[in-house]
């Protein structure tokens, strides 16, 4: 969330920055509870400093009954207070955070190119999608997984479990080689850190599981998990940030996400992913930021996909993100001329998260600050596969896997 003092001094300009960013946020009724709950705070302390400075001496008995009437006074004011703090929080919390100044305005579609690598595979044959690629080479059977839990549901079988395993080596390689802990996270968080990841809107718009009479949740990425590893600490940052590479299984409900443009594994309501997530002090996160994309790269081109790397509009940013870089691989599946789709993201979220669960530093004054938190996909096993298996397809229906895999999957 964002610092309530920073909402009072700079009004207009978060009222500007949630209209670039799409969301509704009624503003003025924030600052306006805001005044109330501060006053009425003011008029507890100012009848509580009274009462304590009476109490001090020996009462008279005039003093006796005026300190019970103070006294309900206070337990009203306090019953006002805290029926006020509710309402505050909701609207607090629905403030997105400020934007990068050199992200782009607009909507989904108002994304900037920042640079596009790879080459574009060029079939002399009618290239099919990954679907009917996996389904046929039985790799994949979403048949039986709809059977067993439901649409967009699927069993992942032979060598498609094969090159799963690959992927996530691979990826573990690299990003432990950059320094990043390796880390295996539960597969369910409780409903504050939830909230204070930025995945938990409600109603229609909810995309997680809620696991039934309890405060967990199934989580939708291990930024959630990560985010909560270190909550209300006070971080050592005397060795430099704290970098893990966590893997865990993502649940999403992906609520109306169906169609052709989501078919087949690009949306799904159960993946495996390997996930980057950084905390480090405020002066670093925008070259750790660059540092996660740099190692997003250096994957994507490991494996030798044709992608392109765009830097993601205001509108489409989310709550938490101060600026978002997605890495988009060309794509069969895709129709039209713009055939990307993606693959990875990784977003600087500046002091947003950590002001929710407390994550603090000392500064060199030794005085405690809020951390920033940054995250990137490494390697997610839904959207990985389409691209590797799309982009290096045979015109007999195999695939002929990248040399970085090629010990772990079969040719044929």
């Amino acid at each position: 969330m964002l610092d309530i003092t920073y909402i009072r001094e700079h009004a207009e300009g978060v009222k500007k920055n949630c209209k670039n960013r799409h969301m509704a946020v009624d503003i003025d009724r924030l600052l306006f509870l805001d005044t109330e709950r501060r006053n009425l705070q003011q008029e507890i302390d100012d009848f509580k400093a009274v009462r304590n400075k009476t109490s001090k001496g020996k009462p008279s008995p005039e003093d006796i009954e005026a300190m019970k009437v103070l006294g309900e006074k206070i337990k009203k004011l306090e019953s006002a207070h805290k029926s006020i703090e509710p309402e505050y929080l909701d609207h607090l919390m629905e403030v997105p955070n400020i934007t990068h100044p050199d992200a782009p305005v607009g909507g989904e579609a108002d994304f900037v190119v920042v640079e596009e690598r790879g080459k574009v595979p060029q079939f002399d044959f009618e290239p099919k999608d990954h679907e009917e690629l996996m389904t046929v080479a039985d790799m994949i059977d979403f048949e039986r997984g709809s059977r067993v839990a439901g649409s967009k549901f699927y069993f992942v079988k032979n060598d498609g479990v094969r090159l799963n395993q690959a992927l996530l080596n691979y990826g573990i390689d690299i990003v432990t080689k950059h320094g990043y802990t390796l880390v295996e996270t539960p597969d369910v968080a409780r409903d504050e850190v939830l909230e204070a990841s930025g995945f938990n809107p409600r109603g229609e718009e909810a995309q997680t599981y809620k696991i039934e009479g309890t405060d967990l949740n199934l989580i939708g990425t291990a930024e959630i998990t990560m985010l909560g590893y270190h909550g209300n600490e006070v971080l050592d940052f005397s060795y430099g940030p704290k970098k893990y590479a966590a893997i865990s299984h993502c649940y999403r409900r992906e609520a109306g996400a169906y169609g052709k443009a989501s078919k087949g594994l690009y949306r799904v309501h159960q993946f495996s992913k390997l996930e980057m997530f950084i905390f480090c002090k405020p002066e670093e996160s925008d070259l750790l930021h660059q540092e996660l994309l740099t190692i997003e790269k250096e994957i994507c081109d490991g494996l030798g996909l044709a992608y392109r790397v765009i830097d993601i509009p205001t509108g489409d940013l989310g709550g938490p993100a101060y600026r978002k870089y997605d890495l988009e691989a060309w794509m069969t599946m895709k129709d039209g001329d713009d055939k990307y789709g993606e693959i990875t993201s990784t977003s600087n979220c500046l002091d947003y998260q950590a002001r929710r669960l407390n994550i603090k530093y000392k500064d060199e004054n030794g005085k405690n600050q809020f951390v920033h938190t940054l995250n990137g996909t490494a390697v997610v096993l839904s959207r990985f596969p389409i691209a590797i298996v799309e982009q290096f397809q045979k015109e007999d229906g195999g695939v002929e896997w990248p040399e970085v895999l090629r010990d772990f999957v079969r040719k044929d």
